[in-house]
């Protein structure tokens, strides 16, 4: 089979004009301020509509615990 008409660059890069990849939108938490994605519950503080969802506490706690064991072993 062989090509009757050949697209030129332009009309190839207009179709694939929509192709694009667009960026993440971020807005501030509103009880500590820092960036988060929309409609997503805030890693840093664990708040969704400015109630606690999660507890970050317990989070908090193990990371502290896993790096003072990582330490004690290095020695």
């Amino acid at each position: 089979m062989t090509v009757r008409m050949r697209h030129t660059r332009s009309h190839t890069a207009n179709r694939r004009s929509h192709h694009g990849l667009k960026g993440s939108n971020f807005s501030l938490c509103d009880k500590c301020g820092t960036p988060k994605m929309l409609h997503r519950v805030c890693s840093n503080c664990g708040t969704y509509k400015g109630k606690a969802v999660l507890n970050t506490g317990k989070k908090i706690a193990k990371k502290e615990k896993k790096a003072k064991k990582a330490s004690t072993e290095k020695r």
